[in-house]
């Protein structure tokens, strides 16, 4: 799959379908392949809407379609990665989609109520029926990612796991700590999703909150609101002295450096219009120096204590 994928979580809900057309065919045109949806984003309406696009604009054929399944909306128990709401949720998925199979099917979080063999046969089920061509997890903690892919490896005639999409930026570095390892180890690919911060790497958010960003959208506010602190300050400034050194943008400079990361084989973009993910796309063209990479790991390096991989300190 690409090193660059699109991500549709605003998809059906703050990005509407002339423009998610816009993105697919900008996305497409630049080489991309890869496509990051989930059965919860706008409550299925962004596979919905992928898969009006793949009716006419873009051949179904051309596309590594991922999608995700496990979450329930629900308060309660918002999880369920049992056998029977999994593979569910898997139809129901393709359903939408409009078409016979993803080309990855991916747990969106651990269950802590569900057997982990029972979730990893779901997966199983899926590849063995020919409705996932490839199979992984979401948003797992390093032990967690580790047993998995002990538990597929161990048992013959399993489906090992093929990635594990995280979150990492220079803001949230925490799967360095462990999820990173354990992936290395597996030989699983990290998809890294909100590469940019949640937006607040492209320096945006520097001089107050725009009314037309995520920070300002009722459904989105409170996923950007944790990286407004004095902490991330400091590192978008770093960011800005970094891109303005190298005639670039923080955010061109950001997704480089996740792009880069080693274990990581795709970094999902997202964006509102076709001229933001236009942006990001050209992030291909730019190689970042030793030193600057250097300089960013520095100020945004994540504290490892014992037992942290990587621990220095008590």
């Amino acid at each position: 799959m690409s090193r660059l994928g699109l991500g549709t979580m605003t998809w059906g809900r703050d990005t509407d379908e002339h423009e998610a057309a816009e993105q697919l065919k900008a996305f497409v045109d630049a080489g991309g392949t890869l496509i990051d949806t989930a059965d919860v984003y706008a409550d299925g309406g962004a596979e919905y809407l992928l898969s009006r696009l793949t009716d006419g604009l873009v051949p179904r054929s051309e596309l590594v379609i991922a999608t995700k399944a496990g979450s329930t909306g629900a308060t309660g128990r918002r999880f369920d990665t049992s056998r029977g709401h999994l593979l569910s949720a898997l139809d129901a998925s393709l359903r939408r989609l409009g078409t016979d199979y993803v080309d990855l099917w991916q747990v969106h979080a651990f269950d802590p109520a569900t057997p982990g063999e029972e979730t990893m046969h779901a997966l199983d089920l899926a590849v063995a029926s020919g409705r996932a061509r490839y199979v992984g997890v979401s948003n797992y903690s390093g032990w967690q990612l580790a047993k998995a892919a002990a538990w597929q490896l161990g048992h013959p005639g399993r489906v090992p796991l093929a990635g594990a999409q995280m979150e990492y930026s220079l803001l949230q570095r925490g799967i360095e700590r462990e999820v990173l390892p354990a992936a290395l180890d597996a030989g699983i690919g990290v998809v890294a999703s909100s590469a940019l911060g949640r937006g607040v790497l492209t320096g945006k958010y520097r001089h107050g909150v725009p009314p037309e960003s995520r920070g300002a959208s009722p459904h989105l506010a409170g996923f950007v609101q944790p990286y407004l602190g004095e902490r991330s300050r400091r590192i978008v400034d770093a960011l800005a002295t970094a891109a303005d050194g190298l005639a670039s943008t923080p955010l061109k400079v950001a997704l480089a450096w996740v792009r880069d990361r080693p274990g990581v084989a795709s970094t999902l973009l997202g964006a509102r219009t076709a001229a933001q993910l236009q942006t990001s796309l050209s992030v291909e063209a730019l190689t970042l120096p030793g030193e600057i990479r250097g300089a960013l790991d520095d100020v945004s390096a994540p504290t490892h204590r014992y037992p942290d991989q990587g621990w220095t300190e008590l």
